[in-house]
């Protein structure tokens, strides 16, 4: 029996986005490395657990400028995020230290009541008030992750709105440019804009007019006389703006749809609610947020049986890694207890998933999004007997960071 060969840019076809799992796994069968263009710059394709590992800490792959980025051959360079996200040791090093001596668990704990308080009154108008035939994304799983983010930086309510679209074209701005039509990249323009205006006018307020808010902290940080300058802070603001609103959104998202779609899964959730936690870790390996993720080699390497010179590119297919049969068992099915085994002696802990990358640029606000899933998901559970899907969801542009813009639900409480 031969099977068709899968053309890797078949990944990137905007119209698989609703399933791009059943192509993800024609390439993992097909080989460990697609070439997405052979000829300089050379782009490689990853679909493998551990290949996309490497990639994921090998010193050899990083970040280039904008202008030499195999992936951003037509941006401007105040176009898109940067920050650590884009930033290489030693400055990344520097970066994080700064920002991690202020965002901290401690910080981040202070909005597990305001959260949970949040969900429950977003869940009780869903039920009472609309009758439990709700779009989830809209009345649920948006709102809530960009009330959180926006109060942590000092942001006032009423300036929620204008900051999802910006956000929004930032991360349909992740994408490689070459899938990004002129409009979506004056979109990024704009909203990178939009973000450093705001900012820079809420920088100089937060300096003379200090608040109990992460952007004051940041704004005062020191290390040894080392401190965030202007342009930096108002980096960080939109990198952790974006990255903490648009991720959690689509965690929480994905989790509810693959809950609806296995209710066994929703039952033993309902009456485990030790393993929501184990929920959240499985939802972020079945159907991360993150699907795929690009770096540039700074030094010769081999990876997956290839050598990569400098300015080749190398994109990872995360949401292919995850499900890779060598690693995960039986990994095309959802299991809420996947992540609970316990790590005593000679019980295996399952692989590590991706959804938080890996390496030096393992997700800060990690903390900060699982909080929130599972007092998002405790709340559902709290609110609903069952959750079913009534229309099939529909789906973001965006690419890299994959999600539902829309999700109709009818939640029961019989």
């Amino acid at each position: 029996m031969t099977t068709e060969p899968v053309d890797v840019r078949a990944v990137f076809d905007p119209r698989r986005r609703d399933d791009p799992y059943p192509v993800l796994r024609a390439l993992r069968e097909a080989g460990r490395v697609h070439w997405l263009s052979e000829t300089s710059p050379r782009i490689v394709v990853l679909t493998r657990h551990d290949d996309c590992g490497q990639l994921m800490t090998d010193p050899a792959f990083g970040h280039l400028s904008m202008a030499q980025s195999a992936f951003r051959p037509v941006t401007d360079v105040d176009e898109g995020l940067r920050s650590m996200l884009r930033a290489n040791p030693p400055t990344h090093t520097r970066l994080r230290r700064l920002v991690s001596r202020e965002f901290t668990a401690g910080r981040i704990a202070r909005f597990g009541d305001s959260a949970r308080l949040l969900a429950a009154e977003l869940l009780d108008d869903a039920v009472r008030r609309r009758g439990g035939e709700v779009d989830l994304v809209e009345t649920f799983a948006r709102p809530l992750p960009l009330r959180i983010i926006c109060t942590l930086l000092g942001v006032p309510e009423q300036d929620d709105r204008i900051f999802a679209d910006w956000a929004s074209a930032l991360t349909r701005g992740l994408d490689p440019d070459q899938m990004l039509s002129p409009a979506e990249r004056a979109a990024r323009t704009e909203g990178t804009r939009g973000f450093a205006e705001y900012f820079t006018a809420l920088i100089a307020r937060r300096r003379t007019d200090p608040a109990d808010d992460l952007l004051s902290a940041l704004v005062a940080v020191s290390d040894g006389g080392d401190r965030l300058a202007g342009d930096e802070l108002v980096d960080l603001c939109v990198l952790l703006l974006v990255a903490g609103y648009e991720t959690t959104v689509n965690l929480v998202s994905g989790a509810v749809l693959a809950l609806a779609n296995d209710p066994e899964q929703y039952a033993l959730l309902r009456s485990r609610r030790d393993l929501v936690p184990a929920a959240i870790e499985e939802t972020l390996r079945y159907d991360p947020p993150i699907q795929w993720l690009a770096r540039s080699v700074l030094a010769d390497v081999d990876i997956a049986g290839h050598t990569l010179r400098p300015g080749d590119g190398a994109l990872g297919l995360l949401a292919a890694a995850q499900r890779d049969p060598a690693v995960f068992p039986d990994p095309d099915r959802f299991d809420v207890t996947r992540y609970a085994v316990p790590g005593s002696a000679g019980i295996a802990q399952p692989a590590r998933h991706f959804g938080f990358g890996q390496g030096i640029h393992y997700c800060l606000g990690a903390p900060l999004a699982r909080l929130e899933a599972e007092i998002m998901l405790n709340a559902l559970l709290d609110h609903a007997t069952r959750v079913e899907v009534t229309a099939a969801p529909s789906y973001r542009p965006h690419l890299a960071v994959r999600g539902a813009s829309t999700l109709p639900v009818r939640l029961s409480t019989d």
